[in-house]
């Protein structure tokens, strides 16, 4: 028993060895178990071992397929043989198939019969014990043979390494003896270098500080070089040195007043400004000396015959020569005018001796000029004021040229030079504008000013025509005064008092003789297209040529009229509606502008003139004023016409030209509603009575007081209302229409439409309550012989009148659109005065009444008014 429990617990132990070290095959880890067990005792490692499997806090806790492992080898160890050095009579209990080792264990068999137990016999747990321990001992040290040479040869290693630790130790001692003589010799230097940048810094500061006083006293030191310069005999201007000179006084200026604080600086500086005059004297000696010259050489001789053509040359030649000369010293002025006011004083002197020198040189050549143009032009101011700015124009345009070859930035004194030199032409022409009395003189003085010479010229150099656009301007607001003046006299003379003469008023005579006329050129012409070319080639050709002399002269012209004023004629850009029919020729003689009314073409006329001269704002009420006045003229030529011949023409005389106002004043597009402003005095009756009531209540310290509210409510008003010619050309045109309408309507149908209302009266009373019922056909005025004879009237005036209104209409109007609006409310008046009696008639009257009066039907009516003479 005791010998199979060894064999038992010496198998576990084997197996858990076995499964514990296998991991630790390395031979490092090998050579340190090797020499933890060689360090623990036997009783210290049975101690250990009987740890392992400890119910509480075990050291090697096996698993559950662990413990079967063990439990499998504990069983195969039991049918393992015995030991050979056991013998077999000790153990009789032991069964013969013990001894026969099994197959499946042949290696463990092996191990451990390798195992010499020598002559000791095993008979207690704790001989087994020692005998393991030996057994352990041996195998460890057969299996840290290899570990142990490892270490040995790492026990070499380490007493290399601790050698080499040992010279490293020395020579790192000698190393920080090496630093700190280092870091001794490196303070002594860093302290050097400091020492040295300290006397460097200081030696630098010293050299800057002179460095600054000697900059500080080169601008004292200047003094003495620059005046000796300045009184040397040979310097000139135009020296290279000195505008170099020059630049360096500036800055000498400059610095000593920012740094007045230095000793005697006021001194220097007033020195420096001596020298500054002197140079700049020099500068202007120097221009001053070439402007004279140059004038001096151009300036005429006496008893010389005048410049001529070569004007020009003379004027301007001699002088853009020397310019460049000048120039450069101005424009070295001209950049230092903001340091010094000595620079703009200089400046200001050059351009006063330049402009003197211009004009005493082209002051006399220009007002000869002007002179020469006046007296050539003395009936043609047109050409006078076209010729005098043309000349103006190039005379600016030249002076502004040569000013800037003398030098670089204007001057309002260029300016001023022009402007008197255009004042001449200005004060030539003053005298001239105030007496021209024609309109159209004037209206081409507007448009030479505005068009010409304000927008080609003055809009393209703006610049150099500053001087003569001021200029240009006043003249052109005298000659629109002038014109809105003459206007306004040209208003009421020659349009509201005009006296009309005959042959103004002889309508229609005027317009049958010319239609006469133009049904005569329209027969020429159809014939003359009927004929063959080869026999009627030059008799076609006179024909064209007369009726272009007749066409062409067709419109008179009036007589001259006082007051001096100038005919004026029909202009043909007016917007004048022309129908034609073939080559040129006229629908009627009614649109022909020799046929209106005098004062109807010169309103249009005067109005076309304006337009295009005078600004909006007063083209506005002159167009306001005139189509009034015009107005006032065709109502007063219409009664002339009226008195003379029938209402009917009278009143298409005044549509006619309405409708031509009309259509005239359209293309203008402007407003010719004009405010008008008045003060209503209406209320200071009032006031007045009411004083006059309440006189005991003049005196009374109260609101009530009679004086007091005199005072307020007799206050007058300030009104302003508009007045719009346009609305008023229309409402006489619908007033006109409406009196013809009303004045043909009664001349045809008036009987009728009196009987009807008579009988609309006996009708009206029938239809009362209480009232006693009457016969219409049984009054004196309705009976059906009556009737009869009013009805035979009116359809008589129907084919006399309708025929001969329509050609009137024809003849004025001239239009058939026209011509059909303003006769369809005609005939819709007699229409429904026919249709008005027609139902009449069937209520009242018996079959036998309306046989008797014979009243047409409504369809012979329209028949009547539908042919084509009706």
């Amino acid at each position: 028993m005791l010998g199979g429990k060894a064999f038992h617990l010496q198998g576990e132990f084997l197996s858990r060895c076995v499964s514990r070290y296998r991991p630790f095959n390395k031979p490092e880890v090998v050579a340190v178990m090797a020499d933890t067990l060689h360090k623990m005792s036997s009783k210290h490692l049975r101690e250990k071992l009987s740890s392992w499997e400890a119910k509480l806090g075990s050291k090697a806790p096996l698993s559950d397929k662990q413990r079967d492992g063990c439990m499998e080898l504990t069983s195969q160890s039991g049918a393992r043989p015995l030991p050979i050095e056991l013998p077999l009579e000790d153990f009789p209990t032991i069964a013969p198939q013990c001894i026969t080792p099994s197959t499946s264990d042949d290696r463990t068999t092996r191990n451990i019969s390798g195992l010499s137990l020598g002559a000791e016999k095993i008979e207690t747990s704790q001989q087994f014990f020692a005998w393991f321990s030996e057994i352990e001992d041996k195998m460890e040290s057969e299996e840290q043979t290899e570990s142990r040479c490892f270490i040995k040869q790492l026990q070499v290693y380490q007493e290399q390494c601790t050698q080499v630790q040992q010279e490293v130790s020395n020579a790192l001692h000698h190393l920080r003896e090496l630093q700190g003589q280092y870091v001794f010799v490196s303070t002594k230097t860093n302290a050097l270098h400091e020492a040295c940048e300290h006397l460097l810094a200081e030696q630098t500061k010293l050299v800057n500080t002179a460095e600054s006083i000697e900059n500080k006293l080169s601008y004292f030191n200047e003094l003495e070089r620059i005046s000796s310069k300045l009184g040397s005999p040979t310097l000139t201007v135009t020296n290279e040195a000195f505008v170099p000179m020059l630049s360096r006084l500036d800055e000498c200026i400059t610095y000593l007043h920012a740094n007045p604080q230095y000793k005697e600086s006021q001194v220097y500086l007033a020195r420096f400004k001596q020298c500054l005059s002197k140079a700049l004297n020099l500068i202007k000696t120097h221009a001053v000396n070439i402007l004279q010259n140059s004038t001096q050489q151009v300036l005429p001789k006496k008893d010389a015959p005048s410049p001529g053509d070569n004007a020009f040359t003379l004027f301007y030649g001699k002088f853009r020569t020397n310019a460049p000369r000048v120039k450069a010293l101005m424009e070295q002025i001209e950049e230092r005018i903001d340091k010094s006011p000595e620079y703009s004083q200089i400046l200001t002197d050059c351009h006063q001796c330049y402009f003197l020198q211009r004009e005493t040189l082209l002051g006399p050549s220009v007002t000869a000029a002007i002179a020469d143009l006046a007296s050539k032009h003395v009936r043609d101011h047109c050409a006078l004021v076209r010729s005098g700015c043309a000349f103006m124009v190039h005379v600016c345009e030249d002076e502004y040229q040569l000013f800037f070859n003398f030098f670089s930035k204007p001057t309002s004194l260029l300016d001023n030079m022009l402007e008197g030199m255009c004042i001449q032409l200005y004060d030539v022409f003053r005298p001239l504008i105030i007496h021209i009395n024609h309109l159209e003189t004037l209206a081409e003085l507007c448009s030479i000013l505005k068009v010409e010479m304000m927008e080609e010229h003055v809009q393209h150099s703006p610049k150099e025509l500053a001087a003569f656009e001021a200029v240009c301007s006043q003249m052109l607001e005298d000659v629109q005064e002038r014109l809105v003046y003459r206007t306004h006299i040209y208003i009421r003379s020659e349009i509201l008092g005009y006296n009309p003469a005959p042959g103004d008023l002889a309508y229609p005579e005027k317009l049958e003789m010319m239609e006469s006329i133009a049904e005569s050129i329209k027969q020429t012409k159809i014939q003359s297209r009927s004929r063959s070319g080869s026999n009627a080639s030059t008799t076609s050709q006179e024909v064209a040529s007369i009726t272009g002399t007749a066409e062409g002269s067709i419109a008179p012209e009036d007589a001259p009229r006082e007051n001096g004023l100038k005919p004026l004629t029909v202009r043909t850009d007016l917007p004048v509606p022309a129908p034609t029919i073939g080559s040129n020729m006229p629908m009627s003689p009614a649109d022909l502008h020799g046929m209106w009314y005098p004062t109807v073409r010169r309103t249009l006329v005067c109005l076309s003139k304006l337009f295009r001269c005078i600004d909006k704002t007063t083209f506005q009420g002159l167009s306001q004023e005139a189509l009034s006045m015009c107005i006032q003229s065709l109502l007063v030529a219409s009664e002339g016409i009226k008195k003379r011949k029938t209402e009917v023409d009278a009143q298409l005389f005044l549509i006619k030209h309405l409708l031509i106002l009309r259509e005239q004043i359209a293309p203008f597009q402007v407003d010719f509603a004009v405010r008008e402003t008045g003060v209503d005095f209406s209320s200071i009756k009032g006031a007045a009575y009411g004083l006059f009531q309440h006189k005991s209540r003049l005196f009374a310290l109260n609101t009530t007081n009679a004086l007091l509210q005199f005072l307020l409510e007799g206050t007058p008003q300030v009104t302003e209302h508009f007045v719009d010619s346009k609305k008023d050309v229309d409402n006489q045109l619908k007033k006109v229409c409406e009196e013809f309408i009303g004045h043909l309507s009664d001349s045809i149908v008036g009987s009728m439409q009196s009987f009807l209302s008579k009988a609309d009266v006996i009708l009206k009373m029938n239809t009362e309550e209480g009232a006693h019922k009457v016969s219409l056909r049984q009054q004196p005025f309705a009976s059906p012989e009556k009737v009869h004879d009013i009805v035979t009237e009116t359809y008589r005036h129907v084919k006399a009148k309708v025929p001969t209104t329509q050609k009137s209409m024809s003849l004025y109007l001239a239009n058939k659109d026209t011509e059909y609006i303003l006769f369809k409310p005609i005939k819709v008046n007699i229409q429904q005065s026919f249709q008005h009696l027609i139902k009449l008639i069937s209520d009242n009257y018996s079959e036998e009444d309306v046989h008797i009066i014979g009243c047409p039907s409504v369809e012979q009516l329209n028949l009547l008014l539908a042919k084509p003479g009706s």
